[in-house]
Formats: structure tokens, sequence, C-alpha cells
């Protein structure tokens, strides 16, 4: 199984300069003493930190950015715009009856990035056996 994604996991868009990182409202689920993340943790800056700067050509600030650069390609500040819920969420651990976040777990920014996982935060844990 995979590992569930906590508050302060470090995630990464394809068209982002920067890494972001997930912010997740405490709901009585946890792991490695974080709030567990839902399919539903899309809101930008509410859950989804900026990526520093988009080179997205899709995105409208860097369409108009590239213009006014007489057609060189220029970055944008980035304002994540996701609209549908992650993809692959867990089949087992449910948060408030929605299936909880994975570390294989991506979505879709409308301006055609694809938001991954880079470090879920989640800690494991062994025991000697």
């Amino acid at each position: 199984m995979s590992l569930l994604v906590v508050a302060g996991a470090m995630l990464r868009c394809s068209f982002g300069l920067a890494p972001g990182i997930l912010k997740v409202l405490p709901r009585g689920v946890t792991a490695s003493r974080q709030p567990v993340a839902r399919i539903d943790d899309i809101r930008p800056v509410v859950n989804l930190s900026p990526f520093g700067m988009c080179t997205s050509p899709t995105n409208p600030a860097v369409i108009s950015a590239t213009t006014a650069a007489a057609g060189v390609p220029t970055p944008a500040p980035c304002v994540p715009a996701v609209s549908a819920p992650w993809t692959r969420g867990s089949p087992t651990v449910l948060v408030g009856r929605v299936p909880a976040l994975t570390a294989t777990s991506t979505c879709l920014c409308r301006w055609t990035g694809l938001v991954t996982v880079v470090n879920p935060g989640q800690q494991i844990t062994r025991v000697a056996g």
C-alpha cells in the first residue's frame, strides 16, 4: 500500500518552477502526528501553495507576460487552478467518508500542469521483530 499524504507534504507541478506544500485541515485522522489529506484537498492557497512561477503556455498570465516580452516565453506567478479531485486515492482509508490521498495520487491544473507528490510527509516506523 502506498504511503498516506499528510499536512506539510511536498508537491510538484510539471509547469511550476518551485515545490509546493500541501496544507490539510485537521479532521481527526492522523499519520505521523499530522492530519491526513483527502482527494478533495485541492483549494488554491488553502490546500495547494503556489509552485513559484508558472511556465505553462496555456496559462493566461504566462500568455500575457510572453506577449509583453515580444514573444519571449516568460513565466508568471503560479496560482494553482485545480478543479477536480486528486485521482487514485486510497481504496481502503477514508477520512470523513472521502478517500485519503496517497503518495501515488495526482491531480491536474487547469493550465495542463500535472501535480504529483514528491514527499508524502508520512514517516515509516519499522518495528524490530
